[in-house]
């Protein structure tokens, strides 16, 4: 049996990098390890980790580096002439479609959310109505990627057996 490894980051596309920055520590607090700056397709190691991840011919992104208070980074690549996608959660295509960020207060995260240019993809739900105050919600943030908001840890919702009836 393996032993359980530890989750580093998550990378995240967007179309203004400051704008990000600001969003994500101002909402949750997140910190900066890295403010934003540009990295050149070249022959530096970041150059070359770059081509090997985007292909020659990338010329050049923006990117910046969050952390969040339990250590997971958030890494903010602006990349030119990005675009939207047409479905901002096309959840029948493989591959990542969301993360989920945590805080006890459910109802004031997502107010901030909101209040920040986010917005609020459902109402606020409990896994457990009157037995455990255990709540989620889908949001967005102002560049319309999708997020999940926990109010409690994933292991304590789901060791529960959250979906069984």
């Amino acid at each position: 049996m393996s032993t359980p490894r530890t989750f580093s980051h998550i990378g995240l596309s967007v179309p203004d990098l400051e704008a990000a920055v600001k969003f994500y520590t101002d909402v949750f607090g997140f910190y900066t390890i890295m403010p934003p700056n540009e990295v050149v397709e070249d022959d530096s190691a970041i150059g070359q980790m770059c081509t090997d991840v985007f292909g020659a011919g990338w010329n050049k992104l923006r990117i910046a580096h969050l952390s969040t208070a339990d250590r997971v980074g958030i890494e903010i690549f602006e990349f030119p002439e990005n675009h939207a996608p047409d479905k901002n959660l096309n959840y029948r295509q493989h591959g990542t479609f969301h993360f989920c960020i945590q805080d006890p207060d459910v109802e004031g995260i997502v107010e901030k959310i909101v209040a920040a240019g986010g917005r609020q993809r459902m109402p606020i739900r409990e896994y457990y109505p009157g037995e455990k105050p255990y709540r989620m919600c889908y949001v967005e943030d102002p560049f319309g990627i999708v997020f999940e908001i926990y109010s409690h840890s994933y292991e304590l919702i789901y060791s529960s057996g959250a979906y069984a009836s």
